[in-house]
């Protein structure tokens, strides 16, 4: 079987939310999408210290699903090897809520599939699901960069823009014999 490897934060689990939350709390209003669309919500004037949430304990645990994965996630396990891979050592109280967070909502993906990492060149594997342009520069298969804001200028990469894209991309491989 061929393998995928799929990043965690913003390509199934769903980071922003808890950013705006955070942002909202502490600036007294909620950043319309637009106002970081092709950046980060940290850069946004007021936003400086959300980045530093990220080292909070619990900070992982609790993030949303991002609609459609856990389906799609469980459809590609039928036809590929799937390993979940997160730079999660950038952030070492992470490592605990990602572990746990992925038990809870992938149940279906063992432990064993779990890379935690720190440097993603490091992954070999057929495909590469990110939402960082710079993870898919080092990665030696096919690289489909996932729609985030931060990303949306990028032009490099085959893009998908939600889980169902994913799917029919697959579908198409799997069809043209990339299984």
């Amino acid at each position: 079987m061929k393998r995928i490897a799929l990043d965690m934060d913003e390509v199934i689990a769903h980071v922003e939310p808890k950013f705006l939350d955070l942002f909202e709390s502490r600036q007294g209003y909620r950043p319309e999408r637009e106002a970081y669309w092709g950046g980060k919500i940290y850069h946004l004037p007021g936003g400086e210290h959300l980045r530093e949430h990220l080292h909070d304990p619990g900070f992982f645990a609790d993030l949303p699903v991002i609609p459609h994965s856990q389906e799609v996630v469980a459809w590609l396990q039928e036809h590929y090897e799937v390993f979940i891979v997160s730079a999660a050592q950038e952030f070492r109280n992470s490592l605990a809520d990602k572990h746990d967070w992925l038990h809870r909502h992938f149940p279906g993906i063992s432990w064993k599939n779990f890379v935690f990492c720190g440097d993603k060149s490091i992954i070999q594997a057929d495909y590469m699901i990110d939402d960082h342009a710079h993870n898919l520069e080092v990665f030696r298969g096919k690289g489909l960069l996932f729609t985030a804001p931060h990303n949306a200028l990028e032009t490099r990469f085959t893009r998908v823009n939600n889980w169902l894209e994913v799917r029919d991309f697959f579908v198409r491989e799997l069809a043209q014999g990339g299984q």
